[in-house]
């Protein structure tokens, strides 16, 4: 259903632009066609994370990925960029004729400023906010990568380089459920910043999916 999938991605184009120019400047539409990879972004209109045409997913894109077929509408879910802005976003799978997953419509808003405004009251209020979970907005997937393996090294206390082929395992499989290698050539990318080779990672990847069938 390639050519389906490509005719939705050609009416949603002026739809990115329409939702952005609508809301102004705090608002971002991002369009991502993850049959392209690491670089699924295909159309976006606003600034808010700074992503362009060829840039990376984030781990919300991941989270889809890793539901595969079965991933529905995330909606209203607030994140914080790397520089500490605040931004609430909506993520809407887009699917074929034949119902798979192929990409996905992302709408986000900077509220920094009414978070801001909130927290202060909150503040005064002897109420402590909670703390929105950092999101890696960037046009390399890399940086995506490097992000998730160093949540796997603050959880465990240890850099991914000097951790055993067991634990390893036990990362490369909390990576894989974050929907990490459905991305193309994100292999590579893991094994260097594990610093084993490739086939490694191939070996302790299948190695890890067997026990999860166990």
């Amino acid at each position: 259903m390639t050519e389906g999938a490509d005719a939705i991605l050609s009416a949603l184009r002026p739809v990115v632009d329409g939702i952005a120019a609508t809301f102004g400047p705090t608002c971002e539409v991002v369009l991502h066609d993850y049959r392209l990879g690491e670089r699924s972004v295909v159309a976006v209109a606003g600034s808010v994370t700074g992503r362009a045409v060829g840039g990376a997913l984030s781990e919300i894109g991941l989270a889809v990925l890793a539901q595969g077929d079965a991933a529905g509408n995330d909606l209203n879910y607030v994140s914080r960029t790397a520089d500490g802005r605040i931004v609430k976003s909506s993520t809407m799978p887009l699917r074929d004729g034949d119902g798979r997953v192929f990409g996905a419509l992302c709408v986000n808003v900077d509220v920094t400023a009414l978070r801001q405004a909130g927290d202060l009251l909150a503040a005064l209020a002897g109420v402590l906010p909670p703390q929105a979970p950092a999101t890696t907005f960037t046009n390399d997937f890399e940086d995506v990568v490097d992000a998730l393996v160093r949540a796997e090294e603050l959880a465990r206390g240890r850099p991914a380089a000097g951790l055993g082929r067991g634990e390893r395992i036990a990362l490369l499989r909390a990576l894989d459920e974050r929907g990490v290698f459905r991305v193309r050539n994100a292999v590579p990318r893991v094994a260097d910043r594990l610093g084993v080779s490739r086939s490694a990672v191939y070996a302790d990847l299948a190695e890890c999916r067997r026990e999860a069938q166990q």
